[in-house]
């Protein structure tokens, strides 16, 4: 496999659609002008995953995660680099134009993606068993015919069958060039007790599992002959690339209902879920025969919070799975439950009925948790009040553990009733459970925190006091940590202290790059300056550089940035040209269809022409400002990508109530003010290392056994300039201002 040459990346790129992407994974809905959505990266029930469609970036508030639509893919499916611009590549339908690796680039290819490619390569070997060889038509399509399943549904879940030979796989994956050891990883071969390989899967019909992505990560596989040794079912074993409590089956093909629908339903097997898909019932999943896992609720509560969950009509069978409902139920789902007429199960229901039969048979049976679990434990308990105090307390800490209050309560009066117990019982019994629950939950954490403690021991430092740290007020009113005790000195190298002002101009600089920041004038002439050419002057003028290594390189990423610019303007100009004509285009043709006179469609035509150019230079604005963002947190550097997405992306947007009555100045329109203060207040931090390091060395002169007075002297009027600065400082933090259209005002050199 080769590497994707850079104009097909750039391609790529300029398709995804980062709201689009995120959907596939996380149902969203639209809060101003981003998008929220529960994390998919960690459990939480209130969402706090935001989803910035026009600078083409999400984040996750609470664990920081998440980034371009490239590093989205990359951390929630643990793809490299390549293989997350492949997949969209696939989701876009762009052609994949590729030059060959080098040495090194195949040295270093994840084991990964050798995984997945040898998974790919069976999954397309079954289906050519399945379609293409006598054996596999004669005994495995024939299976599934005689199940009634449609050629459609046998491609839509890509079904297949492995040839009743001892190493067929395997010796065609060798020919192919795939290595023993991946197929061994996968769980496509095994290894006999004498050493020897063979086919995991032969002479078996296939279900290949997808990841949400459409990624095949696993396969199932049924044996058709009796008389052949070994389980019904045979699963892959789990891989790097597969954890069984992670994956639902058929979510890959639900998900596009579940989320139209806002509701799942989930049933235990593959025939299961296939039936249902064919029988026009396509939001449905299966836990393919596993107990319900918290990794698999949580995949499923990204899309829907109302879950259906299926049982046919065997008691016992239900009885053992009711932990699963309290699950759903401790995740903040809304559950109801369905259970199937004697003698039927989803496969054989769905197949019996019309889909409009099956959604009507829904629609009227389907109960809520509490009923249904009091009809199955209630059965046979008759007068006995013990087994009637058991039902009771089984119940209620099924109440227990649904998080919304309200949701809860409205249970507790429907158990009251159906039960005959008081409310104050039940309400009481109720909350005895859920203070168990949060005990358990705390043990559970603090159990956590001392592994990890355990884990990784910190060393110690030897006499190191806690540092003490003045602190004053920035001009913004934001606490800034200017002045350093000599204690933290000892411990802390001159990088550390500097980083956040390092960051905070980096942020404006990975934000505003391209951004006009004002005209300067001369010789006459009026030039624009830019964020990121401003920047650039007042560090060079006075020295400056980044000490945070990394902020540093990204600094020079995003300048080199300036060149390529200069050739993209011009393109996104012909963009923003094309889009102020149709705009013109429209408006004229509204304005023929609702004119009353000349005077009306002169009058019209003056606001549309400035309607036109006001949709022309927003265009063209918000193709400056997100320039340097959309291409650095996009990049093939991980560690640019990340920065830039942790450093752009704001977590709260202006709320309409704050705008409603007055206008509320955007951290963009008060650039002028706050980007110099960034800069001064760099400065200001760098001047304040400066003096530390003098004063410790006039302390060490001091100290020595024979100080140099001429050196003390030197340091003591270096000292007093310094401190002079200083002062000067203090009195100009936050009183710089550049205003459109004047020259800039130099700061004085450090």
């Amino acid at each position: 496999m080769g590497r994707i040459d850079q104009e097909t990346v750039q391609r790529i790129l300029d398709a995804a659609d980062i709201v689009d992407v995120v959907s596939d994974f996380v149902s969203l809905k639209r809060r101003g002008a981003n998008y929220i959505g529960l994390c998919p990266f960690h459990n939480e029930r209130t969402p706090s995953f935001s989803v910035s469609k026009s600078k083409g970036i999400c984040k996750c508030f609470s664990c920081g995660k998440g980034g371009s639509a490239v590093n989205f893919i990359m951390q929630l499916e643990q793809m490299s680099y390549q293989e997350a611009l492949r997949y969209l590549a696939k989701k876009y339908n762009i052609e994949i134009k590729e030059r060959e690796l080098t040495d090194k680039e195949r040295e270093t290819a994840s084991e990964r993606e050798a995984l997945f490619a040898v998974n790919e390569f069976a999954l397309n070997h079954f289906e050519h068993n399945l379609l293409e060889t006598t054996e596999g038509v004669n005994v495995g399509l024939a299976y599934f015919r005689e199940r009634g399943l449609s050629d459609a549904m046998i491609k839509k879940f890509r079904l297949g069958y492995s040839l009743d030979k001892r190493d067929d796989l395997l010796q065609e994956a060798l020919k192919k060039g795939y290595r023993e050891e991946n197929l061994l990883t996968t769980g496509l071969i095994g290894r006999s007790e004498k050493g020897e390989f063979y086919d995991r899967f032969r002479g078996r019909v296939i279900y290949p599992v997808f990841s949400i992505s459409g990624k095949v990560v696993a396969f199932g596989g049924r044996i058709l002959r009796k008389d052949k040794p070994g389980g019904k079912y045979v699963n892959s074993p789990e891989s790097v690339i597969y954890s069984k409590s992670r994956e639902l089956y058929g979510l890959y093909q639900a998900k596009p209902a579940i989320v139209k629908k806002n509701k799942c339903i989930m049933v235990e097997g593959y025939m299961d879920v296939i039936s249902m898909h064919q029988s026009g019932i396509e939001n449905v999943v299966a836990s393919s025969g596993t107990s319900l896992t918290e990794g698999q609720i949580r995949l499923l509560h990204r899309f829907t919070d109302n879950v259906t969950v299926i049982y046919d009509s065997d008691a016992a069978g239900i009885k053992a799975s009711l932990r699963g409902i309290d699950m759903l139920l401790a995740e903040g789902l809304n559950v109801k439950v369905l259970q199937l007429p004697e003698g039927d199960d989803p496969d054989s229901f769905a197949q019996n009925h019309s889909s409009s039969e099956v959604e009507a048979y829904l629609e009227k049976n389907e109960v809520d948790f509490v009923k249904f679990k009091m009809n199955i434990l209630l059965d046979g308990v008759g007068d006995d009040p013990i087994k009637w105090s058991r039902v009771t307390s089984d119940i209620v800490r099924s109440i227990a553990v649904i998080p919304d209050d309200i949701s809860r309560n409205a249970y507790i009066k429907e158990c009251c009733y159906a039960l005959g117990v008081d409310e104050k019982i039940l309400l009481n019994e109720v909350g005895k459970s859920r203070v168990a629950i949060r005990e358990q939950e705390f043990k559970r954490q603090q159990q956590d925190k001392t592994r990890a403690a355990h884990a990784t021991v910190p060393e110690a430092v030897s006499g190191s006091e806690t540092p003490e740290v003045q602190q004053e007020k920035s001009t913004d009113g934001q606490d800034a940590e200017y002045i350093v005790s000599a204690d933290l000195r000892k411990n802390t190298d001159r990088s550390a202290i500097l980083e956040p002002f390092e960051k905070q101009v980096l942020r404006y600089v990975l934000k505003y790059g391209m951004l006009t920041l004002f005209d300067e004038e001369e010789d006459g002439i009026s030039q624009p300056v830019n964020v990121m050419d401003f920047v650039e002057s007042e560090m060079a003028a006075d020295e400056i550089r980044f000490t945070v290594p990394a902020y540093g390189r990204l600094f020079s990423m995003a300048l080199a940035l300036r060149d390529r610019f200069m050739q993209d303007y011009s393109s996104a100009r012909d963009r923003a040209m094309q889009k102020r004509s149709e705009a013109w285009t429209s408006g004229e043709e509204k304005i023929r269809s609702e004119a009353t006179g000349m005077d009306d469609i002169i009058q019209r035509e003056k606001h549309l022409t400035e309607e036109c150019e006001e949709i022309m230079n927003q265009y063209m604005h918000d193709f400056a400002q997100n320039y340097v963002e959309r291409i650095l947190s996009s990049s093939d550097d991980d560690e640019a990508r990340t920065i830039t997405a942790e450093l752009v992306m704001e977590k709260h947007q202006l709320s309409k109530i704050h705008t409603k009555f007055a206008h509320v100045e955007s951290e963009q329109e008060q650039l002028g003010q706050l980007l110099p203060r960034a800069l001064f207040e760099l400065k200001n931090a760098i001047l304040l290392c400066d003096i530390n390091d003098l004063q410790d060395e006039l302390k060490k002169e001091y100290s020595s056994q024979s100080p140099d007075g001429e050196r003390i002297m030197d340091i003591m009027n270096g000292l007093g300039r310094m401190l002079q600065l200083r002062a000067e400082f203090a009195k100009r933090m936050g009183e710089r201002v550049v205003t459109p259209g004047v020259s800039k005002v130099r700061s004085r050199r450090i």
